[in-house]
């Protein structure tokens, strides 16, 4: 196939994504392999999970037709800072018959690009941490939270889960009974949402199998919450609406009151048809009532779209966006 070629890269902490596109906007190529951020899992290990993706994505391309690349990731800061790190990107990129630059950007930029072409604007993420970043001229300009789960990351997948068992303990402390939400934690935690007939060992017993596992692991009681919601359990419901309110709060920390630049919503808790993000969209109808609100799409056809908007021949980024990323959702609030 003819014609100039770019390639994007999302990478992740369990996942990295690469697509390769042509400059008219066809997706000619795409690319996954494991989880990719040198902060988690090690430059090298890093380097060949990339080099696997982008053979992946350059399957049926001659990479000499690739005139430029981006790399979106988690801590792409700490990755230009590292020469170790950066060499061993280099080497992947050279090993994949590539010749051109790339650039690196943050996964937060890129989750913004993937749900709008407009230069200026805001995006909030809600996976198992959340921030909020606001985007001038499509580079990351101020940003709030993000502060991980011992000092921030208020309404994340981390916070749910942490609140939800905190809620519990409240009640088996005061001699409650726990609801429907609480005994599925209950069941997570200690295999049986029987209490026992001194709380206090059911309290004790939980806080040991919380405190037994790594904190970030509280993230995993999040679809818990979640579920609960869709079915009105009422403690479930109050800390979605807690949780939406953190959220929105964290975003307020960064985007005037009656803004209209766009807001892109990031993170599986906020792309998915989630409570959460039903309540968030509420929240912003309120605070942010004239702008548009758009879901976070594909981010390596976002990091393509990047790599390609900077090149001469691309005279109209906005309709290559959408050639790129058709949105499924455009509406305000």
């Amino acid at each position: 196939m003819p014609g100039d070629v770019v390639v994007g890269l999302d990478i992740g902490g369990t996942s990295t994504r690469a697509a390769a596109a042509t400059l008219d906007g066809t997706r000619v190529g795409t690319g996954r392999a494991g989880g990719g951020n040198p902060t988690t899992h090690g430059a090298d290990r890093a380097a060949g999970e990339l080099l696997a993706a982008l053979r992946g994505a350059l399957a049926d391309v001659d990479p000499a037709r690739v005139r430029a690349g981006t790399i979106g990731l988690a801590g792409a800061g700490r990755l230009l800072a590292d020469p170790d790190g950066r060499a061993a990107f280099d080497r992947a990129w050279r090993e994949a018959g590539l010749r051109c630059p790339y650039a690196v950007h943050g996964d937060a930029l890129v989750a913004y690009a993937s749900g709008t072409p407009e230069p200026d604007g805001t995006v909030l993420i809600a996976g198992t941490g959340a921030i909020a970043a606001q985007v001038r001229d499509l580079r990351l300009d101020r940003v709030a939270d993000g502060h991980g789960w011992l000092l921030g990351d208020a309404g994340s997948g981390f916070w749910l889960g942490r609140e939800a068992v905190r809620r519990l303990l409240a009640t088996l402390d005061a001699g409650g009974a726990p609801g429907p939400l609480h005994r599925r934690i209950l069941t997570e935690l200690l295999g049986t949402d029987e209490v026992a007939a001194r709380p206090r060992d059911t309290v004790d017993a939980a806080v040991q199998a919380v405190t037994r596992r790594p904190p970030v692991e509280l993230a995993r009681l999040a679809p818990l919450v979640v579920d609960a919601a869709r079915a009105d359990e009422p403690t479930a419901v109050a800390l979605i609406a807690e949780a939406a309110g953190h959220l929105a709060e964290t975003a307020g920390r960064i985007r005037p009151a009656g803004a209209t630049a766009p807001l892109v919503l990031g993170g599986g808790l906020l792309t998915a048809d989630t409570p959460l993000a039903t309540a968030v969209r509420a929240e912003a109808m309120l605070r942010w009532p004239d702008a548009p609100v758009h879901p976070a799409g594909d981010g390596a056809a976002a990091a393509a779209w990047l790599a390609a908007r900077d090149l001469p021949e691309v005279t109209d980024p906005a309709a290559l966006h959408a050639r790129l990323l058709p949105s499924p959702d455009a509406r305000p609030g």
